[in-house]
């Protein structure tokens, strides 16, 4: 009997199929941008069980979880990972629809060759025979991540951090994993948070510069930025609710500076200030110095008050926020254009509602430096499952170029998430399969093959500037 997971998975069509088996199968992976520790990749982690590998730090599962009435000591409590998996495993049929399920069974068979599905009945034996490969040494995360064919990935870091890990894996002859840094300086701008001040005395220390006025972060995040570059960064992220990016005041900016390391309360025209001013700064340093801009927009974070203040951030509690207007970004990205200091982009919503907004946003910014140099990235966070990621497909190819979409990444912090490429790839193959049967595309299947390889991997990796 065919199992679940078989391999014409979600391929519904003989176009989808060939397309699949014959071009995206065989593609490695460029992870550009993931949450896993460099730490745990270079110490080579063994995970003690599939509790730990699954549950530890995945929020996504945690909501579901908290959806199901589990109670939070099986959730990020001080439960044992098997009595977490074993109450993971018991609501796994509740999941039928949510890509979770998908997901799950997808990492059971690639990883561990389990056919199987997921419940309480079948927990203990799932258990057993995960766990006999996790702690082997083909379970620990390099060879989990090199048995996923990925050529390299980002991860997602602070500017004062000073990288270690990835120098030394840089150094490592061992692993041919490409592990490079992501500039990530949220805190940076993040000039609301209580954290501020004290995250100021950081950058300084990190930088080598005292941060007291506007001109003293932006000279700070240039020397961090340099010295990224120097450990092989190719790319920033920034996350932003709806930032309005039409304030440009550098005296409010620096009005905004003030207060804040006073403790008193800013305006929100001062925050949008502050943001402008930092964001495009930090736009001309990534221009000149070759990196890709990633913008996360949409998110709203920490909900739940309650369960803030006693657990803390990222343990599920964000949701989908307002879109943002499409005069802040255009402020954004031309303000860079008309200085010639426009990085390559790539744009990310939250909130499904934007993207067709930002597709169309993206289009009027595109030159001849680059081919897609401002990207609509992939179907992000809620929106990464089946019929998010085909909708943001088809907006792209609708209103944009879908060939030279960068495609797919995990944002994930686990190490058994890259099944998650292959998702991506079945649903583009079933979407431009579907294309070819209904005659909408032709029968081209080496020049149609060729565009699903290069959004598969070839793309990106261009993109980024690791040919």
């Amino acid at each position: 009997m065919q199992g679940f997971i078989h391999d014409d998975f979600l391929l519904t069509t003989e176009p989808a199929r060939r397309l699949y088996h014959e071009h995206a199968e065989r593609m490695p992976i460029f992870d550009y941008h993931c949450h896993l520790s460099p730490a745990e990749i270079y110490e080579n982690k063994q995970f003690s069980d599939i509790g730990e590998a699954w549950l530890a730090g995945d929020h996504y599962k945690w909501r579901v979880l908290r959806a199901n009435a589990v109670p939070e000591k099986y959730v990020t409590g001080n439960a044992s990972y098997r009595d977490k998996f074993d109450r993971f495993a018991a609501i796994m049929p509740c999941l039928i629809g949510n890509p979770i399920y998908h997901w799950s069974h997808l990492e059971l068979k690639r990883f561990f060759g389990i056919d199987e599905l997921l419940s309480s009945q079948t927990a203990d034996s799932v258990w057993e025979r995960a766990n006999s490969k996790l702690k082997s040494p083909d379970g620990a995360a390099r060879s989990l991540i090199s048995e996923s064919n990925v050529r390299a990935l980002c991860t997602t870091d602070d500017p004062v951090d000073d990288l270690r890990y990835h120098r030394l894996l840089a150094e490592d002859n061992s692993f041919t994993t490409k592990v490079l840094p992501t500039f990530r300086p949220e805190k940076a701008l993040d000039i609301l948070s209580a954290g501020y001040p004290a995250y100021l005395q950081k950058l300084g220390a990190a930088s080598g510069i005292y941060v007291r006025t506007l001109d003293d972060v932006k000279q700070a995040l240039a020397a961090r930025v340099e010295y990224f570059a120097s450990c092989g960064c190719r790319l920033s992220d920034h996350s932003f609710g709806a930032p309005d990016f039409t304030v440009w005041d550098e005296g409010a900016a620096e009005e905004a500076m003030s207060k804040a390391l006073a403790g008193e309360q800013l305006l929100d025209y001062e925050v949008a200030a502050y943001q402008s001013a930092i964001m495009d700064f930090l736009g001309g340093l990534y221009a000149d110095k070759g990196f890709a801009m990633q913008l996360h927009i949409g998110a709203i974070r920490n909900l739940n008050t309650q369960r803030f203040r006693s657990i803390g951030v990222d343990i599920g509690c964000d949701s989908i926020g307002d879109t943002i207007p499409a005069a802040s970004l255009a402020a954004l990205l031309d303000r860079m254009a008309v200085r010639g200091k426009l990085p390559r982009t790539i744009l990310y919503t939250l909130n499904a509602a934007d993207n067709d907004k930002l597709i169309a946003a993206a289009g009027c910014f595109q030159d001849e430096s680059t081919a897609g140099k401002i990207q609509f990235g992939s179907a992000w966070w809620f929106n990464d499952h089946f019929d998010g990621m085909t909708a943001q497909l088809k907006s792209l190819a609708n209103i944009g170029v879908l060939s030279r979409f960068v495609g797919m990444l995990t944002d994930s912090r686990s190490f058994l998430s890259y099944p998650r490429h292959e998702y991506f790839r079945r649903v583009l193959c079933e979407l431009v399969g579907g294309w070819i049967a209904s005659g909408m595309a032709p029968a081209d299947y080496d020049g149609i093959g060729k565009i699903i390889e290069d959004i598969c991997f070839n793309n990106i990796w261009q993109y980024i500037g690791l040919e």
